[in-house]
């Protein structure tokens, strides 16, 4: 059964479009690497897909630099001069832009004044006032910035000093400063430096698990009963 003819026309859906892109693109390189294989020709093909991807073949025996300068010698073309001398151009007016910005420096130093009009000279010392009323709101806004800083860091200092003081009158009301911990505590005066101090000692809690302890009686003693008849016979 013959093949029928497919109409050559867009491909209106995306999907359908995409594979149709890559069957051909592949048989398309496969026709090339024949070409290159059978007939030793030197090819080169770039394609770039609706997505912008690039794709390309090259035989193995050249390079996409070869092919080009081959393809501009043949033709006797340049591809390269137009962009060429745009960007020439373009370093021409980058040149003089960079001579223009030297030179407006140097004027700002000092230098190269002789060849400036009575206009130019009065237009360059304004904007050298301008520019000096810019540093100097800059500075001040500085030093003010600066009086901030060390506003606060005095304000935390003298707050320190105050709660030191506080602290200070509070020992003077209590100089003994007696703790209570919870536990039992005997006190005892002592002298140190020809001043009274008081010391707290704290003393374990008694617990009522603890045995009491039962006195032992001397052997050599009478007994609590033996004392009425001794004194009887005395």
């Amino acid at each position: 059964m013959a093949r029928g003819k497919i109409q050559i026309k867009p491909i209106d859906n995306p999907t359908n479009r995409q594979v149709t892109y890559s069957k051909r693109r592949n048989g398309l390189f496969k026709k090339a690497n024949e070409l290159t294989v059978l007939c030793d020709a030197r090819v080169s093909i770039i394609m770039f897909s609706q997505s912008g991807k690039l794709h390309e073949f090259i035989s193995p025996s050249t390079t996409t630099k070869e092919i080009i300068d081959l393809y501009q010698k043949t033709l006797g073309v340049d591809l390269w001069q137009s962009q060429y001398e745009k960007m020439q151009e373009q370093l021409r007016k980058l040149k003089d832009v960079n001579r223009n910005l030297r030179k407006e420096i140097r004027q700002r130093m000092g230098d190269c004044l002789n060849e400036l009009s009575f206009e130019e000279l009065q237009g360059l010392e304004q904007e050298m006032d301008n520019a000096a009323k810019l540093i100097r709101e800059r500075k001040y806004k500085s030093i003010g910035n600066q009086i901030d800083t060390s506003r606060k860091k005095c304000r935390n200092v003298e707050e320190i000093h105050k709660g030191l003081l506080h602290e200070l009158d509070a020992i003077k009301e209590d100089p003994y400063g007696l703790v209570d911990n919870g536990g039992d505590y005997d006190a005892i005066i002592g002298y140190q430096h020809g001043g009274p101090r008081i010391f707290a000692l704290r003393l374990q809690p008694t617990h009522s698990t603890v045995n009491p302890i039962t006195p032992r009686r001397n052997p050599q003693l009478p007994s609590p009963e033996e004392f009425p008849k001794i004194a009887r016979a005395a």
